[in-house]
């Protein structure tokens, strides 16, 4: 009896291992890695940009939080 496998791949996944079937040159590889890496920078950018007009941040903003100190205060412990 076959053991199938309670694992199953997204769509995604299967493209790409279907893209992989064959051999891949190295520098094909890397210069794909760049271009999903860049793919998801430039959507993570995007979003960001989006945030930051829907909560209508600007520079000063930015500011604050540079300058702001939001760190909880160090607590001795006793017996120190």
């Amino acid at each position: 009896m076959a053991h199938e496998s309670q694992t199953s791949l997204s769509k995604a996944q299967l493209d790409l291992l279907a893209l992989f079937n064959r051999d891949v040159a190295e520098q094909d590889w890397l210069e794909i890695k760049r271009l999903i890496r860049n793919y998801f920078a430039q959507k993570a950018m995007l979003e960001a940009d989006q945030l930051w007009d829907q909560q209508g941040w600007s520079d000063q903003t930015m500011n604050d939080w540079l300058n702001s100190h939001k760190r909880t205060p160090y607590r001795q412990k006793p017996g120190e």
